[in-house]
C-alpha cells in the first residue's frame, strides 16, 4: 500500500459496541490509523490511494483466543504418520485460510510454536498475527495424552519451529521445566490442561487433572517472563482449581454454574468458549472417523455450551471468541459468532472477537477497535453483521484484509 490510504464512505462498526455509522472514512499513513472521520469532512490527503467502500461495513479485524493452527487431522496421531514437509504445508494452509476469513490476530492454544509465528512475521507467509502457546501441558493420562489408551509408546515428541505436540508432565517441578522451554520456544502464553477433554481417549469431561501446586508452577512462570496462563477446564472443581493457581484465561467452560462465575468475576478470570468446535464435530464427526466415545463426549459438552455462555453474561464475565476448530473443520471459525450471537446478540458476539479479545491479549491499546493512532487491522465486509451476523461466515464476503497497514486480501477495485 502507498503511504497513504484512504478507505472511503464505509459503515462504521468500530468494535467498542457504538451503533454503526455509515458514510465514514478512515485514512492509514504507515501501520496506523491516522484519521476517523465522516465521510463529508475529510478531504484524502492528495498523494493516497483511495479504495472506495459504498455498500461495505469496516470492522477491526477478527481475533480468535483458541484456535488450533498444527491440528490440521480430527485423528490425533496423524501428524505421527505424515511426512514434516506435508505437515507443514497442511499448517500453512490452514493459516492463510484464518488470515482470508478475516481474523488478524490468533492465539494458538496449542499445537504449534513461536516458528511459525516467526514465520507470518518476517512476511514468509501470509497470515494473522500468530500468539503461540507452545505444547499444552497435561499430566498423564490427561487431555493431552493423545496414545491410545492400552498403548505403552512413548509420547510424540515436539519438532521445534514446526509442531508442538503435547508435554506430558507430572509434579511441580516436571511442570516449571516444560513450561520454561515453551517460553524459550516462543510461547506468547502457556496452555494448561486442568480437566478431562472431549478428544482424548482416557479421562472424561468433568475430570479434574493437575494438582494446584502443578498448575500455580506454570502460573509462577508464566508471571516471571510477564504473560500468562489459559486452562483448559469444563466444570466447576477444575475451574476451581485453576482460578486458586492464578489462572487468567478459562477454556470452554461448558458445565459452568453461578457459583463457578461468580468466583471467576471476583478472581478477574476471562471466559473462551469454543461453541462452534461440538456443533462442527457433532455434524460431522462420524464422516471424520471420529470414535462413538469422543463423540458422546462432545454432545454432553454442547448440550451445555449455550447455557454456560449464558450464565457468564448474566454474571458480567469478559467473554471472549474462540473456535477450537480441528481438521477439516478449520474454515468455519466465524461460525463461532453467530453461535454466540444467540445469547449476547450481533453486537456483543463482534465485541468479543475484536475488543474483548484484544484486552485479553493484552493488546488493546494497538488492535480490537478502530481509533485513531492503533494499528490498522481492519476488514471490509459485504453485508451488515450487525443485522446478520452470518454475512461473517463465507469467507468471499470479506472484501478487504488490511493487517497493520498492509492489504493482505482485496477483492476491491
Amino acid at each position: 500500500m502507498p503511504a497513504s490510504t484512504v478507505l472511503w464512505n464505509a459503515t462504521l462498526i468500530d468494535g467498542t459496541g457504538r451503533d454503526p455509522q455509515p458514510a465514514m472514512a478512515l485514512v492509514v499513513e504507515g501501520e496506523r490509523i491516522a484519521r476517523v472521520a465522516p465521510t463529508d469532512a475529510l478531504t484524502p490527503p492528495r498523494d493516497a490511494e483511495t479504495i472506495d467502500c459504498t455498500g461495505l461495513c469496516l470492522l477491526p479485524g477478527l481475533t480468535d483466543a483458541h484456535v488450533h493452527l498444527g491440528i490440521v487431522s480430527t485423528d490425533m496421531t496423524a501428524a505421527q504418520r505424515e511426512p514434516a514437509a506435508v505437515l507443514a504445508l497442511r499448517i500453512a494452509q490452514v493459516i492463510e485460510q484464518t488470515l482470508d476469513a478475516g481474523f488478524t490476530t490468533v492465539r494458538d492454544a496449542g499445537g504449534i510454536d513461536g516458528g511459525w509465528a516467526y514465520a507470518v512475521r518476517s512476511g514468509l507467509l501470509r497470515g494473522p498475527r500468530i500468539l503461540p502457546s507452545g505444547a499444552m501441558l497435561s499430566q498423564t493420562g490427561g487431555h493431552g495424552d493423545w496414545r491410545p489408551r492400552f498403548s505403552d509408546d512413548p509420547p510424540r515428541r515436539s519438532v521445534p519451529g514446526l509442531f508442538a505436540f503435547p508435554e506430558l508432565c507430572d509434579g511441580p517441578d516436571a511442570v516449571r521445566h516444560a513450561a520454561r522451554e515453551q517460553l524459550r520456544r516462543g510461547a506468547a502464553q502457556l496452555k494448561v490442561m486442568a480437566s478431562g477433554g472431549a478428544m482424548s481417549p482416557a479421562d472424561e469431561l468433568d475430570h479434574s487433572q493437575f494438582t494446584v501446586e502443578e498448575l500455580a508452577a506454570a502460573v509462577h512462570e508464566a508471571r516471571a517472563a510477564g504473560t500468562y496462563v489459559l486452562a483448559h477446564a469444563y466444570g466447576p472443581r477444575a475451574i476451581a482449581n485453576a482460578l486458586e493457581a492464578g489462572v487468567l484465561s478459562i477454556e470452554h467452560g461448558n458445565f459452568l454454574d453461578e457459583a463457578t462465575a461468580a468466583a471467576m468475576r471476583e478472581k478477574g478470570a476471562w471466559l473462551v468458549p469454543t461453541l462452534v468446535t461440538y456443533e462442527m464435530i457433532d455434524r460431522h464427526g462420524e464422516a471424520e472417523g471420529i470414535p462413538k466415545d469422543n463423540l458422546r463426549k462432545i454432545r454432553q459438552a454442547k448440550a451445555k455450551g449455550e447455557e454456560a455462555v449464558r450464565i457468564a453474561h448474566e454474571a458480567g464475565l469478559a467473554i471472549g471468541s474462540g473456535s477450537d476448530l480441528l481438521g477439516s473443520m478449520q474454515p468455519y471459525k466465524t461460525t463461532e459468532l453467530t453461535l454466540k450471537a444467540r445469547v449476547l446478540g450481533n453486537m456483543s458476539a463482534i465485541v468479543s472477537a475484536t475488543q474483548t479479545n484484544a484486552r485479553l491479549f493484552r493488546m488493546d491499546a494497538r488492535i480490537g477497535t478502530v481509533e485513531e493512532g492503533k494499528w490498522a487491522d481492519l476488514i471490509a465486509v459485504q453485508g451488515n453483521p450487525v443485522d446478520d451476523i452470518a454475512v461473517l461466515e463465507a469467507a468471499e464476503n470479506v472484501k478487504l484484509v488490511i493487517k497493520q497497514g498492509l492489504a493482505v486480501k482485496r477483492l476491491l477495485p
